[in-house]
């Protein structure tokens, strides 16, 4: 329990999962006699199966949490090893490179250790009892490599298909910048927000007018990704998939459960009428014609 709570130790021991994680996913790949896009499904697949059995025993789920941020990283290198990239190669990896070193630096700045879990787990943990192991493993797990894994996909095929790079692809690529910057300017207004908290909600910066900037930022990186490849790959249009997918999970899972932890606070009905959910711009508030 002590190597646990060391926030040192946690780093190691997550390090060697991930190692693990990765050294089965490559073996899986290599032996798998298919289509380069199925058996790259198959390898994530069996890398969060991995991840997730360190899960069970540690008895904290978020063990996969750096998961999101390194698995595209780590997909495009090893598609980026041993060949001659172009332009149209370079531009998605870069954007992925920055997003991932963004988010799992992000990470590493809020981990506390293996004895802590995220509130979101702990939730889905007391409200499903006996069925969190299902929905541990596929909501917390298998849905979101999923997601990433049809996000990441349009980039993967630019690396077997080597098209021409076009000006389409630099605006999207520019798109995915930009939104990695919105990430992160996001996340260091909010860790300033919770070193110095004053106020239930914070509104300044691009939190002033929107509850959730930084998932903005992020539906934004991988529909750049996505539309960056399909300039330059028209007949793929359907790599799309993946960046729909990402929107949806944002839309329909993660802002429900933030804004359900947050409408416990007093005054969230003020807050929420005064914001929007992800542009960070001035709402327009309706007047009470009786007023």
């Amino acid at each position: 329990m002590k190597i646990l709570e060391s926030r040192a130790w946690s780093y190691v021991i997550l390090l060697a999962v991930y190692l693990l994680a990765g050294a089965a996913g490559v073996l899986c790949y290599l032996a798998l006699p298919l289509p380069f896009w199925l058996a790259l499904l198959i390898a994530d697949v069996v890398s969060t199966v991995v991840t997730f059995l360190f899960s069970l025993i540690f008895r904290n789920a978020s063990v996969y949490d750096p998961y999101w941020s390194v698995q595209p990283v780590v997909i495009l290198i090893a598609f980026a090893i041993g060949r001659r990239l172009t332009a149209a190669m370079i531009l998605p990896l870069v954007a992925v490179l920055l997003w991932g070193v963004r988010l799992t630096a992000n990470w590493a700045y809020t981990f506390h250790g293996l004895t802590h879990q995220d509130w979101r787990y702990t939730m889905l943990k007391e409200k499903t009892g006996k069925g969190y192991f299902f929905v541990n493993f596929v909501g917390i797990h298998l849905v979101p490599t999923l997601v990433v894994y049809g996000c990441i996909l349009p980039a993967v095929f630019t690396f077997v298909e080597v098209p021409a790079f076009n000006a389409g692809s630099a605006v999207f690529f520019a798109v995915s910048v930009l939104a990695v910057l919105l990430q992160g300017t996001a996340d260091v207004q909010m860790h300033r927000y919770r070193k110095h908290r004053t106020t239930p909600f914070i509104r300044t910066g691009l939190w002033k007018y929107a509850r959730h900037p930084n998932y903005l930022g992020e539906i934004l990186m991988w529909w750049g990704v996505g539309l960056a490849c399909v300039c330059i790959m028209p007949m793929r249009w359907y790599l799309l998939a993946g960046a729909l997918a990402n929107t949806l999970l944002f839309c329909c899972v993660s802002v429900p459960l933030a804004d359900g932890r947050q409408a416990k606070k007093e005054g969230f009905a003020q807050y929420k009428r005064n914001t929007r959910i992800f542009l960070p711009i001035p709402k327009k508030q309706k007047t009470d014609p009786m007023s």
